[in-house]
């Protein structure tokens, strides 16, 4: 019988950017197909609308722009991530779902320490195995930036587009 430890975390790999992020599993709510959301005024650049997840009004956030990058390119793999943000839930428009990998705690590599204006969005950095990779004997190892959701400050934009 296998038991998970509480050294062990389930994250969900996503990339964004050509970048590698992830999240915490147990914030997961779900993974949805994209669809347009209704738009909302009034709203910071990064809120893309307003969707509705079975009765429940969710705001659908654009990471990119949230992260202060340009805006993702829609396409066929193109996904929102519904996560638990405290008591509120919120869609993430990623490029594409990866994977979900388990990793030891001891793992989590601090964030590096930079200056910025803004609290901390990167709870820290793992590397995870990649499925499989192009040239024999590469390195088969993606390096994943896991995202402080409670870090990404939505508390004031949720409640102005729930």
């Amino acid at each position: 019988m296998t038991t998970q430890t509480p050294s062990e975390r389930k994250i969900v790999t996503f990339s964004l950017a050509g970048q590698m992020f992830g999240i915490d599993m147990s914030a997961l709510v779900e993974i949805r197909e994209w669809e347009t959301p209704t738009p909302l005024p009034g709203v910071p650049a990064f809120i893309k609308g307003v969707t509705n997840l079975r009765g429940t009004v969710v705001p659908v956030i654009g990471l990119a722009e949230r992260l202060g990058w340009a805006p993702s390119e829609l396409h066929s793999r193109s996904c929102i991530l519904v996560v638990n943000i405290g008591d509120k839930q919120a869609g993430f428009l990623v490029d594409e779902v990866a994977d979900i990998v388990q990793v030891q705690a001891g793992d989590i590599q601090p964030a590096p320490d930079v200056e910025s204006g803004e609290e901390r969005l990167i709870a820290g950095l793992v590397r995870v195995p990649q499925r499989a990779t192009a040239v024999e004997g590469a390195d088969s190892h993606a390096m994943v930036l896991l995202l402080d959701l409670d870090a990404l400050s939505l508390a004031r934009p949720l409640e102005l587009a729930a």
